[in-house]
C-alpha cells in the first residue's frame, strides 16, 4: 500500500529506553518500517520555529526486535523541515505540561502539509483526566479543585476516595482515602504546595480489585482490551506501577461506552485511543501517548500495530 519513498518522524522518548516487549511506539515503528517507510527520531526538545518553518534536529534510525541491539541511529542530527515528512507520530510520554502543550501549537503549523497523528490540536484539548468530563454520564462522581473544603464535602457524600493529580500519568500520585483517613489534610497540602494545577477526586470504585480495563479504539472502534490487575494491596493497576496485565473480552456496558465515545473521537482525528475502564465506568481517556498494542497482541493474537498503519494510510490517500 506505501511506497518506500514515504517518511515518517516519531517524536517521542530516548531509543535508549524502549521496553521493546511492551513499547507502543516501537511496534509502530516496526510496521513501519516493514512497510518501506524511511524513518526518523527526535525528542520534543528538538523541535523549533523559524520563520514561519518547524523543523527537528533529527536522525535516521533503523529498529529490530533484538533486546539490547533494537536501533541503530544511521544518520547524525541533521534539520528535518517537517512539511517534508509524510507523517509525524506524536508519542512522548507525559506529562501534559506546557512544554508538551507547546509542541502542539508548533505542530499545528505543519498539520495542513503533514498528517500528525493523533491531530495535535485535539490532542491539547483533551488530557486524559479532562476530556473525559465531556462524557460525564459515563463517568463516577468526580471533583476536580484545588480546594481542601470541597474534598472534604466530596469525602463526606462518597466516603472512600481516591486523589490525583490532574495532570499525572502511570499511577503517579494516587492516592487512595478512606472515609475516617486523617491524613487528608497533609495530603492536600503536599498538593497544593507542589503545583498550581488542581487535583482529581472520585468516589473510590471497589471493581478496581477486579482490574482496569484498557481498551484500544482506532478510529473510534474498539479493537481490543486487556484487563490490568493490581498488585496486592494495591488500588492502582497500571502496569509501570506493578500491575498484572490479563485477557479480556469486552462487556456489553463496555461496547456501550465505546459506541458512546468512538464518534467523537473519529470526528476529532484522535485514531489511536486507549480508554480506562473500571466496572461499569469510564475513568480516562488516553490520546497523549495511549500504551497496550503489544499486551493486546500477546493475549488476542492480533498486530495492532498494522490496524493502525492501515489507518493512517487510508487518511494519507484522501490528503
Amino acid at each position: 500500500m506505501t511506497s518506500t519513498k514515504r517518511q515518517v518522524a516519531f517524536q517521542m522518548d530516548p531509543m535508549e529506553g524502549l521496553n521493546i516487549d511492551g513499547d507502543s511506539t516501537f511496534v509502530l515503528m516496526l510496521e513501519a518500517q516493514a512497510r518501506g517507510y524511511t524513518l526518523w527520531h527526535y525528542l520534543a526538545e528538538d523541535l523549533s520555529y523559524r520563520d514561519g518553518v518547524v523543523y527537528a534536529q533529527a536522525r535516521r534510525v533503523e529498529v529490530r526486535k533484538e533486546k539490547g541491539n533494537h536501533f541503530s541511529f544511521l544518520t547524525e542530527h541533521e534539520k528535518l523541515d517537517l512539511r517534508e515528512v509524510d507523517v509525524v507520530w506524536m508519542r512522548q510520554d507525559p506529562p501534559f505540561d506546557m512544554s508538551y502543550i507547546s509542541a502542539t501549537h508548533l505542530l499545528d503549523l505543519v498539520a495542513g502539509e503533514t498528517l500528525v497523528m493523533n491531530n495535535p490540536t485535539e490532542v491539547r484539548n483533551a488530557p486524559e483526566k479532562l476530556f473525559v468530563t465531556q462524557f460525564k454520564d459515563l463517568m463516577p462522581p468526580t471533583l476536580i479543585t484545588r480546594r481542601e473544603d470541597e474534598v472534604k464535602a466530596f469525602r463526606a457524600d462518597h466516603g472512600e476516595i481516591i486523589v490525583k493529580p490532574l495532570y499525572g500519568n502511570g499511577g503517579a500520585g494516587v492516592f487512595h482515602l478512606k472515609a475516617d483517613d486523617s491524613n487528608l489534610g497533609s495530603l492536600m497540602e503536599m498538593f497544593l504546595e507542589s503545583s498550581r494545577e488542581p487535583v482529581m477526586v472520585q468516589k473510590f470504585l471497589p471493581e478496581v480489585r477486579q482490574g482496569d480495563k484498557r481498551i484500544i479504539l482506532i478510529d473510534g472502534e474498539a479493537v481490543g482490551a486487556i484487563n490490568r490487575v493490581p498488585a496486592a494491596g494495591e488500588v492502582r493497576s497500571n502496569l509501570v506501577a506493578g500491575g498484572q496485565a490479563v485477557r479480556s473480552d469486552l462487556t456489553e456496558r463496555e461496547r456501550e461506552i465505546c459506541a458512546a465515545i468512538g464518534p467523537d473521537l473519529k470526528n476529532r482525528g484522535l485514531t489511536f485511543v486507549g480508554i480506562d475502564v473500571i466496572g461499569d465506568w469510564l475513568t480516562e481517556i488516553n490520546v497523549t501517548s495511549p500504551t497496550g498494542l503489544q499486551a493486546v497482541n500477546q493475549f488476542d493474537g492480533t498486530r495492532l500495530e498494522a490496524q493502525i498503519w492501515d489507518a493512517v494510510e487510508t487518511k494519507l490517500e484522501r490528503r
